[in-house]
């Protein structure tokens, strides 16, 4: 029987143990006045890091959203560094209510890992997207096929995780990383993708199809 999944992600204990033992001191000491907001927070820094289970659809060729959020670009574009060529991209854009862990939108084998250090600029703008901080993975799939999704830090996003390396096998909606307190992940597909999802869509990672690959 497989180990319930604990429902807040691990990067996330050390910022609530913090508010937590804030929290605590301050109601000891009966500063009510703080009490109150740290509790406020507390609870925010929960909600941020929480990690529910999803579900997977089966159909091998169905791709799965690698992020919580509402789509802000989906549009044909030249990719030239990470699928190196021309490619239909797909933003999809996380807000601080969001679930912030993110999954594998198809399985495959991790042909490289691009990471860029940037700015912090708002990712849903034009600058964020050319000027942030970003790290991006090159997967193959099964078929053949190759795609990226790329990771972009935003205004207050500080810290982007990634826990997968070049040659990784990963299954579809597996995690694969998070982004600290930000904000934007970006897919870049081959052009005879089949898109099914519009510009200001909702999407939940590992369930929502948002393309069948062909």
């Amino acid at each position: 029987m497989l180990k319930p999944q604990i429902p807040v992600a691990k990067e996330g204990f050390p910022f609530i143990g913090f508010m937590v033992f804030i929290t605590l001191v301050f109601a000891i000491l009966s500063y009510d006045l703080l009490v109150w907001p740290c509790l406020v927070l507390t609870v925010f820094v929960l909600c941020f890091f929480r990690d529910p289970e999803r579900f997977v659809p089966p159909e091998e060729d169905a791709m799965v959203s690698p992020a919580d959020g509402k789509v802000i670009i989906a549009e044909k574009v030249q990719d030239d560094t990470f699928t190196e060529g021309e490619a239909f991209k797909v933003s999809i854009f996380m807000n601080v209510f969001n679930v912030h862990v993110n999954r594998a939108p198809m399985a495959g084998t991790v042909e490289k890992i691009v990471y860029r250090p940037g700015k912090f600029y708002a990712a849903d703008s034009a600058r964020g997207a050319l000027q942030n901080e970003y790290c991006g993975t090159v997967l193959q799939t099964a078929s053949g096929k190759k795609i990226a999704f790329v990771q972009i830090a935003g205004l207050i996003a500080r810290r982007i995780i990634c826990w997968l390396e070049p040659g990784d096998s990963i299954l579809k909606g597996r995690r694969f990383g998070l982004i600290r307190f930000g904000s934007r992940v970006d897919l870049y597909l081959p052009l005879d993708t089949e898109i099914l999802v519009q510009v200001g869509q909702k999407v939940r990672a590992g369930e929502t199809v948002i393309a069948n690959l062909k």
